[in-house]
C-alpha cells in the first residue's frame, strides 16, 4: 500500500480531484455533477482507486449525503459495466436491509406474484449488518436456489418466474464495499445505489429506504435513469414491505410520470414484534398451515403496491383487492 502511495509523491492521483470536490471544507465543497459521479465511480469499479481514497470518498459522501446527480451517475457507471444477457423481467425487487423485528413477509409477496406468472428478479446482499435475517438465508430455507450467473437467472425465470441474484454476482466490488458497514460503523452510498441497479432492465422497479429523507432521492434518481415504473417506500426494517401499523407514502413513477400516494394506517395499535424469527413458522404461513394476521396483511398490501407499479391494476384499491385474491390462490389445488 505504501509503495502505491509513494508513486504519487510528485504528481496527483487522478481520483484525488473527486475527493477534493466533496471534501474541500464547509464553503469550498460541492456535490459532484452527474458526469463527475459517473467518472469517479467508474474508476472505483475498475479498481483504479487507493483504499485510503475510497474510504475518504465514501465517508465524505455519507456525511454530505449523496445528491440525485451523484446517485444516478454511480448507478449508470455500475449498469454500464454489467454484461448480462437480455431477459424479459416484469419486476426488479431490491433486498438489502435484512429483517430483525418482523418476518420478511415481502418475500412471500414476491413468491406469490411469481406463482401467478409475473417474472421477478430479486437481488440483495447478506450479512453486512449484524443480528439480522437476510433474504438469501430465507429463500434457501424455502428451497429456492441462489443464482450464480445470468444463465441461472434465465433458468429460474423459466421454471418458477422468480430468481434471486446476490450482489457479489452482479458486482464483486460493490459486494466488498457494502460489507464495509461493520468496519466503518456506518452505511455508505453503496446501500443506496445497489437498490437502483435493475440489472436486467425490468419493466418496473421496487426500492425501500429506512430513512424517509432518501425516499425522494431514490425516486428522482430512478427518474433521471429513465425508469418508467417505480415505487419507493419507507419499508419495514428497510425492506420493500408495507408496514400495516403506519401510513405509507409511495414516491413513484407511473408510465414515466412522477407521483406520490399515501396509504393509510391499517391497525389500531402497534403490532407486537416477534420474540424470535423461527423460519418454520414463516414457512407454515406460506404453505397455509398457519395464519398470521399482521404478516398476511403485510404480504397482501406489499403485493398490492407491486401490482399497481407493474400496471396490472389502475388503482391502489383494485390492486389491494387483487393481491388478496392472488394470496388466497397461491397454492392451486
Amino acid at each position: 500500500m505504501n509503495s502505491k502511495r509513494n508513486i504519487y509523491k510528485d504528481f496527483e492521483h487522478p481520483f484525488a480531484q473527486f475527493v477534493r470536490i466533496i471534501g474541500k471544507g464547509k464553503n469550498g465543497a460541492r456535490s459532484l455533477s452527474y458526469e463527475e459521479a459517473y467518472q469517479a465511480f467508474s474508476m472505483i469499479l475498475k479498481d483504479e482507486v487507493l483504499d485510503v481514497q475510497l474510504g475518504a470518498f465514501l465517508m465524505l459522501l455519507r456525511v454530505k449525503e449523496e445528491s440525485v446527480d451523484e446517485l444516478a451517475g454511480f448507478v449508470k457507471a455500475t449498469r454500464d459495466q454489467l454484461h448480462f444477457k437480455a431477459l424479459e423481467v416484469d419486476l426488479d425487487w431490491s433486498s438489502y436491509a435484512g429483517k430483525r423485528k418482523h418476518y420478511p413477509w415481502f418475500i412471500l409477496s414476491a413468491l406469490t406474484l411469481a406463482k401467478h406468472g409475473y417474472k421477478i428478479v430479486m437481488h440483495g446482499a447478506s450479512g453486512h449488518t449484524m443480528n439480522r435475517i437476510y433474504t438469501e438465508q430465507v429463500l434457501t430455507y424455502l428451497g429456492y436456489p441462489i443464482c450464480q450467473d445470468d444463465q441461472d437467472v434465465e433458468q429460474q425465470l423459466q421454471q418458477q418466474h422468480f430468481a434471486y441474484l446476490p450482489l457479489e454476482v452482479i458486482s464483486p466490488i460493490l459486494a466488498d464495499l457494502i460489507a464495509l458497514r461493520n468496519i466503518m460503523g456506518l452505511r455508505s452510498p453503496i446501500h443506496t445505489l445497489a437498490r437502483l441497479i435493475n440489472p436486467f432492465n425490468a419493466k418496473a422497479t421496487l426500492q425501500a429506504i429506512f430513512h424517509p429523507a432518501y425516499r425522494s432521492s431514490h425516486q428522482q434518481a430512478a427518474f433521471k435513469l429513465g425508469y418508467q415504473n417505480s415505487a419507493v417506500i419507507k419499508g419495514e426494517g428497510g425492506e420493500f414491505e408495507r408496514n400495516p401499523d403506519a401510513r405509507t407514502l409511495i414516491c413513484g413513477i407511473k408510465n414515466g410520470e412522477l407521483y406520490e400516494h399515501e396509504l393509510p394506517k391499517l391497525t389500531d395499535n402497534r403490532s407486537p414484534t416477534e420474540e424470535e424469527l423461527d423460519l418454520e413458522v414463516f414457512k407454515a404461513v406460506w404453505e397455509g398451515r398457519e395464519q398470521h394476521d399482521y404478516g398476511e396483511m403485510a404480504v397482501t398490501e406489499t403485493m398490492g403496491i407491486a401490482l399497481y407499479t407493474m400496471g396490472v391494476c389502475d388503482s391502489y384499491a383494485a390492486a389491494m383487492q387483487q393481491a388478496k385474491t392472488l394470496w388466497a390462490q397461491r397454492h392451486p389445488l
